[in-house]
């Protein structure tokens, strides 16, 4: 068929009927998108903002990725509570996707290179895959609440980091986050929580 693409080759390419050897890169090839710095007249030292810059970015691939997963859910949850948990990771996906752009933006501001696409996410986040055999209702909510827990941790992380390199802006930016990243767990968490 015209257009479709051949079965990868042993060397990790692909190759597209009727064309040159053109060679397109997997993900597992890609290392780290090198970081770019632009000049700024924002008044933070060019090491902390590199250094903001990179964090930002490893941010940036998490959040990306924890939307991406959650749309996951929100397409292929099934059960008894499938509306309900449907809507609210259709809701949690959404709110993710203002944080890619906040993160981005950040980063940018700062004299940076957002590194956005979802190919650079894929390489780049923190975050486990997501489980393939999730189906029903709880093996979705158990999915979700231990990947927004995860990038709940590290968010609160990056609060301090930011703060001690005197970026303020950054340090409340990832304070938003967090404050709404943790109520989404609680969302998640009241499907499958018991008592201790």
């Amino acid at each position: 068929m015209k257009g479709q693409i051949n079965l990868i080759h042993a060397t990790g390419a692909a190759k597209r009927p009727g064309r040159d050897s053109r060679r397109f890169t997997t993900m597992a090839s890609r290392a780290k998108i090198k970081a770019r710095h632009f000049s700024t007249h924002i008044d933070l030292p060019p090491s902390a903002r590199e250094q903001l810059i990179d964090m930002l970015n490893d941010h940036l691939a998490d959040a990306f990725d924890l939307m991406s997963q959650t749309k996951q859910a929100h397409w292929n949850v099934k059960g008894k509570d499938f509306y309900s948990l449907h809507l609210l990771f259709d809701e949690a996906a959404g709110e993710l996707a203002e944080f890619v752009d906040e993160l981005a933006e950040r980063a940018v501001s700062l004299g940076g290179y957002a590194t956005g696409t979802a190919r650079m996410a894929a390489a780049n986040s923190a975050l486990p895959e997501y489980p393939t055999d999730a189906v029903d209702c709880s093996d979705h909510v158990r999915a979700l609440v231990e990947r927004f827990g995860l990038f709940a941790s590290r968010v609160r992380t990056a609060i301090d980091a930011a703060g001690e390199m005197g970026d303020q802006s950054t340090a409340d930016l990832y304070t938003e986050i967090s404050r709404a990243i943790d109520k989404r767990l609680w969302f998640l968490e009241a499907h499958v929580q018991r008592e201790a």
